[in-house]
């Protein structure tokens, strides 16, 4: 079973809208070596798990569940770049031919404002869409780690680029998260390799470089957000048999697991779209929404 609770994994930070940054962020969404597919591959993955090797389950299945959040932290932050693109634009009505969606012409992805209300969507920077087949599932234990930790280095490597292609702070503020927490995914996965025979030598994390030149990742990296892994657990978890003590990237660094969640961020609703028609409520439809908000609230 999963619990949800109404906080983000991660602060966005706010900045103006920008639909060429949003459509990047799509890579990192709905592409070969993004969110999704690590979050599906990881699941699949724990779900067919066989024999008796728990730790290992729990350590593949504890970064299944925080990549569920990062599809919705990365997800919100498309919408947020999307959102207000078109509010500098003349609107529609009173027969003043207006055309809000001016932009969708121009900028970004199409489909994020025809098909998506200024939304993400479940497809790649190209449009294309996700893909079962993305998924690795062998059911041999040490070929799919293998392959987890070649997708987290790619992810990581991608969102690399994607940092230098935009300087909007919104979509910095999470790429960098996410370039910290692929990071910590590299090692846990090293780890667990480790665990089983394999010397990194001095490899990681891969790309090999100095990510605290990026000063969003320096702020992240100094609280040690990249050495750590919660268990994600409820009913105790063995992840902390394998992940902790002396770092796999042999660079004198400690990883551990740790017992309590991030502490995250409060979601705020997307504000309405009335240019996309989204939610497109009438007026006595909106009454009847604040009617049963009002019974949520205990007013």
């Amino acid at each position: 079973m999963y619990f949800h609770t109404q906080h983000l994994i991660n602060e966005i930070a706010v900045d103006q809208p920008d639909p060429a940054a949003a459509n990047a962020l799509q890579e990192g969404l709905g592409g070969q070596f993004g969110e999704m597919r690590t979050m599906m591959q990881y699941l699949f993955q724990s779900m067919n798990f066989r024999g008796k090797a728990k730790p290992y389950h729990d350590l593949i299945h504890a970064v299944a569940v925080e990549e569920i959040s990062h599809v919705e932290l990365i997800g919100t932050t498309i919408s947020r770049l999307l959102d207000g693109a078109t509010e500098s634009l003349p609107s529609m009505g009173a027969g003043n031919g207006g055309t809000p969606l001016k932009n969708a012409l121009s900028e970004g992805n199409i489909h994020h404002f025809l098909v998506g209300a200024q939304g993400a969507m479940p497809v790649d920077a190209a449009g294309n869409p996700w893909l079962g087949s993305y998924v690795y599932n062998s059911g041999n234990l040490t070929l799919d780690l293998l392959y987890n930790l070649m997708l987290e280095s790619t992810g990581r490597l991608q969102k690399c680029r994607i940092y230098e292609m935009t300087d909007n702070a919104t979509a910095r503020s999470i790429i960098a998260y996410l370039i910290v927490r692929d990071h910590a995914h590299e090692l846990v996965f090293a780890k667990a390799l480790e665990s089983l025979g394999v010397n990194w030598g001095k490899i990681l994390p891969i790309p090999k470089f100095d990510a605290t030149q990026f000063p969003e990742v320096r702020t992240l990296m100094e609280t040690g957000l990249h050495l750590q892994q919660h268990h994600w657990r409820l009913d105790g978890s063995e992840l902390s048999t394998i992940f902790n003590g002396s770092s796999p990237a042999n660079d004198g660094a400690t990883v551990m697991t740790t017992d309590t969640p991030p502490a995250g961020a409060p979601m705020q609703p997307a504000p309405e779209r009335p240019e996309e028609f989204a939610p497109g409520l009438p007026p006595e439809l909106n009454a009847l929404v604040d009617q049963i908000a009002a019974m949520g609230d205990g007013r």
